[in-house]
């Protein structure tokens, strides 16, 4: 008689299918068009923030002179702020997608390797990142004379670099929502907000207590942000915060795979991976 199939006995496909990364892809741009509110929430959040520190940018010029120099630091900030969070969110949407339709089981006896539904997720996580600032840049753009490709060809460093770090705290996210459930879920909204007062994001490294200083070196985040205030404040570009941004990237993904894997690994042998969803 034939074992029963399941994700603990299923020996996976060793071969690399860029396909089976597409076909994961499109599974989520179905879902994500078949729901208006899924839609809409991706424009609605980025295009409110615009809004709200745009007004207050302007306020700020008029009453500050060094904001009126440094015009267009704090919609520069919130716009490469939200590309990060919109990155982390992303990856870890698509991933709970699976968890909340029961259908994590039924993808993890396919054909599709973790490599490839992890590729998977973080191609989503760009297209619904890109889709969802986009909107905002026109309309810095458009109401508030803001250009973010004034940045030049840094802002390409910025926002890969940024993506990268909100990959690698999805992958954590989704791990601990592999071993613990949906109650990790929170995680997805909280981690990220949990390290915005030291990523610098709306102000310098400088004005942090000096022990903090370097904890807040150790992150991505305060990298990106000290570049974009290196350029739009000062006129001078930081490659060294760009290079040392990557650098830190390619440890934290790192340690985000790691983690990811341990977890999944653990849910399969207690045979968890088929009881997740709501």
């Amino acid at each position: 008689m034939n074992a029963p199939v399941t994700p603990k006995n299923i020996r996976p496909d060793r071969n690399f299918s860029p396909n089976r990364i597409g076909a994961m892809i499109l599974r989520y741009v179905y879902l994500i068009r078949s729901s208006w509110p899924r839609m809409v929430s991706m424009f609605y959040w980025p295009t409110l923030q615009i809004l709200i520190w745009g007004f207050i940018q302007l306020y700020l010029i008029e009453n500050s002179n060094f904001f009126a120099a440094a015009a267009g630091v704090l919609l520069g900030a919130v716009m490469l702020w939200d590309v990060m969070f919109r990155g982390q969110l992303g990856f870890s949407l698509s991933f709970f997608e699976e968890i909340w339709s029961r259908n994590l089981g039924h993808l993890l006896v396919s054909p599709l390797r973790m490599s490839e539904f992890i590729l998977a997720l973080m191609a989503m996580s760009a297209i619904r990142t890109l889709l969802a600032v986009i909107p905002a840049a026109i309309i810095a753009y458009l109401i508030f004379d803001f250009s973010i490709l004034s940045l030049g060809f840094m802002l390409a460093g910025f926002l890969i670099s940024l993506l990268m770090f909100g990959w690698a705290v999805g992958l954590i996210v989704a791990g601990l929502a592999l071993r613990y459930g949906q109650s990790a879920e929170e995680l997805a909204w909280a981690l990220l907000f949990a390290l915005a007062p030291i990523g610098a994001i709306y102000y310098p490294v400088s004005i942090l207590p000096d022990w903090l200083e370097g904890v807040a070196y150790s992150f991505p985040l305060a990298h990106v942000f000290e570049g974009l205030r290196a350029i739009i404040i000062d006129g001078t570009v930081r490659l060294d915060h760009l290079l040392w941004s990557f650098g830190l990237n390619a440890i934290y993904i790192t340690a985000g795979v790691s983690i990811f894997l341990f977890f999944y690994e653990q849910a399969r042998e207690r045979g968890m991976l088929l009881q997740l969803g709501e």
